[in-house]
């Protein structure tokens, strides 16, 4: 299921070895390695040149996924963040993806709200590229099917025309 993004243009840029250390963005230095990095402010998405094939679109789609949330309503973003709390207080295990996966493990160690945001956004992000991206199975997809099928009808009733702006 393909989506259209509308909006403004966003700049693709591929490095090496991409890292993240001290909030920074490193190419071949220290730091723990990822595979992606968006800035919003600049509109623009850096991606490791080691990505290639379906992983490339997934992680993409990722990124680009990340400008949505942010032009998203805040009744929107409130209508996916209840979907969410439902889930959890279901205890709804597994993620779509890793970046959500290890930020809802860290939820029982963390309570501050900033870092219960930065979940939201990671899932919001990590369901929408496997919603609408080319590979849905994954080793990072351990979402049960049923959270899965609530989280899709979600997505296909906020955007039916599959028109995402960004």
């Amino acid at each position: 299921m393909r989506c259209q993004f509308v909006g403004a243009p966003v700049r693709i840029e591929r490095l090496g070895e991409l890292t993240a250390y001290r909030g920074k963005l490193l190419s071949g230095g220290p730091g723990t390695p990822v595979h992606a990095a968006s800035f919003l402010r600049e509109r623009r998405i850096v991606l490791d040149t080691s990505l290639r094939g379906s992983e490339f679109t997934r992680i993409l789609l990722h990124e680009l996924f990340h400008f949505a949330w942010v032009r998203l309503s805040n009744r929107t973003r409130a209508e996916y963040t209840d979907l969410i709390t439902a889930e959890l207080a279901r205890h709804g295990r597994g993620e779509l993806g890793w970046s959500s996966e290890w930020r809802k493990k860290e939820l029982i160690r963390r309570t501050a709200p900033r870092f219960f945001r930065e979940y939201i956004c990671e899932s919001f992000c990590d369901t929408a590229a496997w919603r609408y991206g080319t590979r849905r199975e994954h080793d990072e997809v351990t979402l049960a099917v049923r959270w899965r099928q609530i989280r899709e009808r979600w997505f296909d009733d906020t955007f039916p025309q599959r028109k995402i702006s960004i």
